[in-house]
């Protein structure tokens, strides 16, 4: 009987030996599904219409590509310091990707490097950064969109009058480009004189204002002294338009801004401006993002992209082209 119990469980611990699976035979487990991509888009601010267009073009990219972004911005243009902060924040969170429209060329290089020291790429947008280990840097080609503005100048005068430029603010890249361009575009015309080009209108549609009301009274320009002005930006051109309305000068002192809104459309429409150039902010928000995707998906990267810009007046504000410009879809994204 012994014997019989013992042949009995060397057979059961056989069967169960052999129903086991050898360890070679073991399926290996599923590799765990890479993060999702998240990029952090930091405009310089968030109130102009310019910024919602970039937002829009942003928020595009990122469905089309399935990943995330993350919006946030000053408020206002002039906040370096909480920009910079973003910037190290995002890094220091380790989101996937920066895209950045730097406020200033040179006090935004040393957090961007930190940035992509330590493994988060950064495309730059809108405005160009003075070094800075980036990606690519997305953008107008601001000093020929300004020489744009200039030959517009110069056919408005005839070649003949006197000018004053509005500037936007020190250290924004993007701006003084234009405002370059625009003053090597006007000075190579002989007839054409710049009466003033060192003033500066600040970050909001309010410091613009009293900078322009206060321009045009220094130059005389009631009787004359100024037969046509040129500001860089939306909140400088909406500024110069309302100093131009409330000393009656508008559509008497010929004007050539930058960017659109509605107000500013009506001043087109008013013959209060004489021309607005145009840029693409919604294309340049999609392809800072794709910019940023790309390199992180091991894709090539073009270093510098121009998204164009282009003139509009009342002569071809309802061209389909020129309305795609003025009016994008923002609801379609932002909602």
């Amino acid at each position: 009987m012994r014997r019989r119990f013992v042949t009995l469980a060397l057979l059961l611990g056989l069967v169960t030996a052999c129903s086991k699976k050898p360890a070679a035979e073991t399926q290996p487990s599923a590799k765990p599904a890479a993060p999702r991509l998240k990029i952090a888009v930091i405009p310089k601010g968030t109130t102009h219409e310019f910024w919602k267009s970039v937002h829009a073009g942003a928020v595009k990219a990122s469905r089309e590509l399935d990943v995330d972004i993350v919006w946030k911005g000053p408020i206002k243009e002039d906040d370096l310091k909480s920009q910079i902060d973003l910037v190290q924040s995002f890094a220091a969170q380790k989101v996937s990707a920066i895209a950045l429209a730097p406020l200033n060329d040179k006090a935004l290089v040393s957090s961007v490097n930190a940035a992509a020291d330590g493994g988060t790429p950064v495309v730059i947008l809108d405005s160009a950064l003075s070094g800075g280990k980036i990606v690519s840097f997305v953008a107008t080609d601001n000093h020929s969109a300004g020489r744009l503005a200039a030959a517009r100048a110069g056919e408005v005068l005839a070649d003949h009058g006197k000018i004053v430029v509005l500037r936007y603010q020190v250290g924004s890249a993007s701006t003084h480009d234009r405002e370059e361009g625009f003053l090597e575009g006007v000075t190579r015309r002989p007839g054409l004189d710049v009466v003033s080009s060192n003033q500066y209108a600040g970050p909001t549609t309010e410091s613009a204002f009293a900078a322009a009301e206060s321009l045009l009274l220094a130059q005389n320009a009631a009787k004359g002294g100024v037969n046509l002005v040129f500001t860089p930006n939306e909140s400088t051109t909406f500024g110069m338009l309302l100093a131009l309305q409330k000393t009656n000068l508008a559509g008497k002192v010929r004007f050539i801004g930058f960017d659109v809104s509605d107000k500013l459309l009506k001043g087109i429409d008013d013959g209060a401006i004489d021309a607005l150039v145009l840029q693409n902010p919604f294309k340049m928000g999609e392809l800072a993002v794709r910019a940023a995707v790309d390199r992180l998906r091991g894709k090539p990267v073009e270093e510098r992209t121009d998204t164009g810009a282009q003139l509009l007046d009342r002569k071809n504000r309802d061209e389909p082209a020129v309305k795609a410009l003025v009016k994008p879809d923002l609801a379609k994204w932002l909602n």
